[in-house]
């Protein structure tokens, strides 16, 4: 099996490298081999010189002309990977790169096509108590209009084929991306197996992006989907 671990980069200097550095020095499953594909959407600080500075013949880098999105640089990515399945990894350090094999192994197990890094919030690791409080709305909201019970919706690891992925058609250029991902994983009877991952939150000073308009996004993204695709109870048989 071949992973695919997906790198959106804007203006992440003060962490890149750090993440790097975690990210390359994973230990990987002995059946697995592993591709890296990052894409720098368009920074104008060091990113991009970081990037280039990478001597690992696993690694894509790919340098957008200007900022589009999270959304946009993961769809660049998705189409320049090669593996079987697909990963997303930030390079903001609010999550841990090595419990990432963990994710992949209920795949390698043939206990799930689907897996999700289900994130804990804990008061020394979350951001803001409305931050925590509109994540779980989203959730609730979700489960709610699809009849189903997923606990992390927005969260960046999202382990599934890749072939899954582009035949989701995802269009949202920022944030909204996840919830369009999960929305339309939940539309066609896909049910993400959850595994909980660690996670901290960093503040804006630290260079936090999404805001509560990403969740009203969000919100309306999920809803469209719901109205547009139903929500059937088993995935088709040929995906």
């Amino acid at each position: 099996m071949k992973l695919s671990v997906l790198m959106p980069v804007y203006n992440e200097q003060a962490t890149l490298q750090k993440v790097l550095d975690k990210v390359l020095a994973i230990e990987w499953q002995p059946e697995l081999t592993v591709e890296f594909v990052m894409v720098d959407d368009g920074s104008v600080d060091l990113t991009a010189s970081i990037l280039d500075g990478i001597e690992d013949d696993r690694v894509t880098v790919f340098h957008q002309p200007t900022n589009q999105g999270k959304g946009a640089a993961i769809r660049k990515a998705v189409s320049l990977a090669t593996g079987d399945y697909l990963i997303i990894c930030d390079a903001d350090e609010e999550y841990r790169p090595q419990e990432i094999p963990g994710l992949v192994q209920p795949i390698l197990d043939g206990e799930a096509k689907i897996v999700y890094g289900t994130r804990t919030f804990g008061s020394h690791t979350s951001y803001s108590y409305w931050y925590v409080m509109g994540n779980k709305g989203i959730n609730l909201f979700t489960n709610i209009v699809f009849n189903a019970f997923v606990s992390d919706v927005e969260t960046c690891y999202k382990l599934m084929p890749i072939s899954l992925y582009r035949s989701l058609n995802v269009t949202s250029n920022g944030f909204g991306m996840e919830a369009e991902i999960t929305g339309k994983l939940l539309a066609r009877g896909y049910r993400p197996y959850e595994i909980p991952i660690s996670y901290k939150a960093r503040t804006r000073a630290e260079g936090k992006k999404i805001t509560a308009w990403d969740g009203v996004e969000a919100l309306w993204i999920l809803l469209k989907i719901r109205l547009r695709e139903g929500s059937r109870r088993q995935p088709p048989v040929s995906q």
